[in-house]
């Protein structure tokens, strides 16, 4: 190896214990001229810690969509398809600007850029949880810091296009301020001091493993089917204080109120994906997104304490589907397993988009200009769930 990997630098909230092996800093790699070997090396890493981090990096978005589609190389496209949130009334349209000569490449951030890689001026928006949540913080909370998880999510259309398998996000223009404090605002009483504007993560293989084994094995055994156009689709539900998944409240727009769709581009996958270099399992679902949940029956030949839904089960009430999943995945967003990233400029992070979960927050006035590229690209193939023998142990 040329380059030297080090923890990153985790803040005092987090469990040690449970961050060993999420997250590395890499020091000395020169992104733009990797040798093979070099690659080889920052892809088993990404894999093994879900997150890289890199500090003064210089990348063009050509330099930036070559990096990530090496990842990928039969990649082509933007995770959501090139320009297409655009031409669309989803949720993400007005979150997101394509550098107009590398579509797979998104202006993101807040404030007005003027001149910026081809585009003349944007005016970003960054998302806040206001736009999103059915409950807000108040304003004197918001004066005294306190924000929210916008949405937690992977990167994908969970509709025709497959789920990315690397995200980067550069930090070009990074504003600096007081810290904040995210209100989980669900009757816990958890909260989170982390900077301004801090992208967080969190481990679907902490998900995983925090789980019982009776939802272990309902976790080996279940399918998660996606709403078509997910992103429209629940464009007027409201979201939790977490910012976990939507409120059952049966604002979604009905299947027939959606753009035409195909059954065919509908997506259902396995609701824990197997890392493809470590072999470990991973809880990857986008909570928010999900309609349906299939669970396969339970093998008769071994017997788990306080075991669900043995004989199988196709699950389509949407406030059942909800409370399955968010009872699974809120232990994974507790204060001590969520990394909040603290930008620099010229950071860039890179992370293994079917291993985390990651969410914005924070508040920005619109003279605090941030400006970030982000990539990825809808991949080649889709992700692999539980193998037979992993359904064995724990289902």
């Amino acid at each position: 190896m040329t380059f030297d990997v080090v923890p990153l630098p985790l803040p005092v909230s987090v469990d040690t214990a449970q961050f060993r092996e999420f997250g590395r800093e890499v020091i000395g790699a020169d992104l733009t001229r990797l040798s093979q070997r070099e690659f080889q090396d920052i892809e088993n890493l990404l894999y093994k810690h879900g997150v890289l981090l890199f500090r003064n990096v210089r990348l063009t978005p050509e330099e930036q969509y070559t990096l990530t589609k090496a990842f990928d190389p039969c990649a082509q496209s933007y995770g959501h398809g090139n320009n297409k949130l655009a031409t669309t009334k989803s949720i993400l349209n007005p979150l997101l600007t394509t550098i107009p000569r590398v579509p797979q490449v998104q202006l993101v951030g807040n404030g007005t850029v003027h001149d910026h890689e081809g585009i003349v001026e944007a005016t970003l928006r960054h998302a806040h949880h206001k736009t999103f949540h059915k409950t807000h913080v108040s304003e004197t909370e918001e004066k005294e810091g306190y924000t929210r998880f916008y949405r937690w999510h992977m990167d994908a259309a969970l509709y025709e296009f497959e789920p990315p398998i690397a995200t980067t996000l550069y930090a070009l223009k990074v504003p600096k301020g007081p810290h904040q404090t995210v209100k989980y605002d669900d009757g816990t009483g958890d909260k989170l001091s982390l900077p301004l504007a801090a992208t967080v993560f969190t481990s679907g293989l902490n998900t995983f493993n925090l789980l019982s084994p009776a939802l272990k094995s309902v976790a080996v055994r279940s399918h998660v089917r996606y709403a078509p156009h997910p992103f429209i689709w629940m464009g007027p539900a409201r979201a939790l204080p977490t910012g976990l998944g939507i409120e059952s409240e049966g604002c979604e727009l009905s299947l027939d109120e959606l753009p035409k769709w195909e059954d065919s581009k509908v997506k259902t996958y396995p609701m824990v994906w197997k890392n493809p270099v470590t072999g470990a399992l991973y809880f990857q679902v986008h909570g928010c997104a999900a309609m349906e949940i299939i669970i396969d029956p339970a093998p008769l030949e071994k017997k788990i304490e306080g075991s669900l839904y043995t004989q199988g089960a196709h699950l389509t009430n949407l406030t059942e589907v909800r409370r399955l999943l968010y009872e699974m995945q809120r232990p994974g967003i507790s204060p001590s397993l969520v990394y909040p990233h603290d930008w620099h400029e010229n950071d860039l992070i890179i992370f293994h988009n079917r291993g985390v979960l990651h969410s914005v927050t924070g508040a920005l006035n619109p003279d605090q200009v941030r400006i970030y590229h982000q990539c990825n690209l809808a991949a080649s193939d889709g992700p692999v769930g539980p193998s037979a023998k992993d359904v064995k142990l724990y289902a």
